[in-house]
This record gives C-alpha cells, sequence and structure tokens, in this order.
C-alpha cells in the first residue's frame, strides 16, 4: 500500500492515506476535518515547513500581497483551480508581506509568483497572473 503524507488544513496534523483514496475524500484523524477543503491552505511561519514537507502530491503556492492588483484578479483564479484539481495537487497561498522571511527565502521577485514544489523541493516557478485555462495547461506541461 502506497501512503500519501498531508498536512490538515485545519489543525496542522500530519495524515497518512493510502494514495488509492485520496479521491474518497479523506478526513483528517485528528479532528475529524476534510484532509482536501477545495480551497487553498494559508502558509504561515508556524506551518509553512510542516505543510512542504509532508505533502505527498504536488503543492502549488500562489505567492501575493495584499496591495497587489493582479495577486487579487487571480485570487478566484487560484482558487478556482483548487476546486477543480485536489486531490491530485495540493494548493496554498503565501502572503509575502506577512511572510516576508520565506518571501526572502524563496527569492520571490515580483508577485503573483507561483512555486510548484514536489517533495518538498521547489520543481517549477511562474510569474505573473495568469487565466484558468493557462494555469491548468502551465501544470499539465510539468507533469501535474
Amino acid at each position: 500500500m502506497n501512503l500519501v503524507t498531508l498536512t490538515c488544513p485545519s489543525c496542522d496534523t500530519t495524515n497518512r492515506v493510502p494514495a488509492e483514496r485520496l479521491g474518497e475524500a479523506p478526513r483528517c484523524g485528528r479532528c475529524k476535518e476534510s484532509l482536501f477543503t477545495g480551497k487553498p491552505l494559508t502558509l504561515t511561519a508556524g506551518n509553512v515547513d510542516r505543510v512542504l514537507q509532508n505533502t505527498g502530491v504536488p503543492l502549488l503556492v500562489d505567492c501575493w500581497a495584499p496591495w497587489c492588483a493582479p495577486c487579487r484578479s487571480f485570487a478566484p483564479i487560484f482558487e478556482q483551480a483548487a476546486h477543480e484539481l485536489e486531490p491530485r495537487l495540493r494548493f496554498a497561498k503565501l502572503d509575502t508581506e506577512a511572510e516576508q522571511q520565506h518571501a526572502t527565502l524563496w527569492s520571490i521577485r515580483s508577485i503573483p509568483t507561483l512555486i510548484l514544489f514536489k517533495d518538498g523541493h521547489e520543481a517549477a516557478r511562474l510569474s505573473g497572473a495568469l487565466p484558468l485555462v493557462q494555469l491548468k495547461k502551465w501544470l499539465l506541461e510539468q507533469g501535474v
């Protein structure tokens, strides 16, 4: 049995789920909340490392800021992608204003910037807002 690790978006507990059961709305063993909500996780200094280390599916992070107009216009597109593409892919958002340490660590130079992580490591990066169709095409090109 191939187990996938996932961090619960509600309580940050690490869960192990059989890969073949990801599409069956798995729930957290601790808090019983859904592990996939159809919405991006919010990354903070307190959970970013745990989420990256314990995500057995690819993770797409939207690095954004509240004052950024393109970021705000891209937010509903990113949320729609999360709704359509989970559990094959996990989605998260990092507020670069609130989490400047990680923005610096990840060398964020412009926003919005999308970073695709596989097995906890950066696999691809794309800057700029884009329509849902182009986002899906880019993800397909990345093998997701």
